[in-house]
C-alpha cells in the first residue's frame, strides 16, 4: 500500500516528480505516481484521491496550477503542492498559495518536488519512529555536506 500518492497534471512534470519520488525511495515509503489534469481529466483526479488509500498526496502542476486544491477538495488528507516552474510560474505559485479558507494545500517552492517529498516524510514521520530515523540521517548527511562545501570560505 503506497503512503504517499503523486499526482502531476501532465507527463511534462516528470522531472520534478523523480525528485520527490527518489527521495521517498530513500526513506522507505511507498509511492503511487499519475497523471491527471484537473482541467483536462478532472474525473480521473476525483477517482484517483478518493480510490486512494495513501496518507499523504503531493500534486504537482503548472500554468494555473488548480491540481492540488483540486485534490484537496476531494479528501481529508495533507496535500503538499508544488507549482512547476514555466512561461508564467507566479500563476502557479498563487494557485497554490492562495487556497480558500477550509481547503488547505501545503506549499513548497517552484520545483521543489524534493522538499515535497521530505514534508511528506515528516507528515508520516509523527507516527512512525524508522521514518524519523531516517529523516535526521538525510539531515544530518545534508549539514555535512554544507560544511564541507563551505571549507575554505571564511
Amino acid at each position: 500500500m503506497a503512503k504517499v500518492t503523486v499526482v502531476m497534471g501532465s507527463k511534462s512534470d516528470m522531472p520534478v516528480a523523480e525528485k520527490a519520488i527518489g527521495l521517498l525511495k530513500e526513506f522507505g515509503i511507498a509511492s503511487d505516481v499519475f497523471v491527471a489534469s484537473a482541467h483536462r481529466t478532472p474525473a480521473r483526479v476525483e477517482s484517483l484521491v478518493k480510490g486512494s488509500d495513501a496518507d499523504v498526496f503531493i500534486a504537482i502542476a503548472g500554468l494555473s496550477a488548480a491540481l492540488p486544491g483540486v485534490v484537496a477538495s476531494f479528501t481529508l488528507k495533507p496535500v503538499i503542492g508544488v507549482p512547476v516552474s514555466g512561461k508564467i510560474s507566479m500563476d502557479a505559485v498563487l494557485s497554490v498559495v492562495q487556497m480558500p479558507p477550509g481547503i488547505p494545500v501545503a506549499a513548497v517552492g517552484l520545483d521543489r518536488g524534493d522538499n515535497a517529498a521530505i514534508l511528506a516524510a515528516q507528515i508520516l514521520a509523527v507516527k512512525d519512529p524508522d521514518i524519523t530515523k531516517k529523516l535526521r540521517a538525510h539531515r544530518e548527511g545534508m549539514e555535512s555536506r554544507v560544511l564541507e562545501d563551505s571549507k575554505g570560505i571564511e
